[in-house]
């Protein structure tokens, strides 16, 4: 009898190991939950940085023209109609350029 007794308490402890690690919502599982929240609040975190500075960059356009015309200047170029375009080019440009004198 008592040789019963310690064979079925071996199984059940056995089956609550199995339960345990392997089982529906055991504790492998829960590690791998885990480590994808993790993943999920990290790129969470990156996208409410990103969307903060769109943000922040529709508030500056929609409040006045200065954002306009700074995009404008850097991106395409332009300049405005009572701006003088300048451009700098540098020394070393201008040496490379000019023909070498072979004799």
């Amino acid at each position: 009898m008592s040789r019963l007794l310690w064979t079925v308490g071996i199984l059940l402890l056995i089956l609550l190991q199995y339960r345990l690690w392997w089982g529906e919502n055991g504790l492998l599982e829960q590690a791998e939950v885990n480590q994808q929240i993790a993943q999920l609040e990290s790129k969470n975190a990156k996208l409410q940085s990103r969307n903060q500075r769109l943000q922040a960059e529709v508030r500056d356009l929609r409040q006045g023209l200065g954002e306009i015309e700074e995009r404008a200047r850097e991106e395409l170029g332009m300049i405005g109609r009572d701006e003088t375009f300048f451009w700098l080019v540098p020394k070393s440009s201008i040496e490379q350029a000019r023909p070498q004198d072979d004799s």
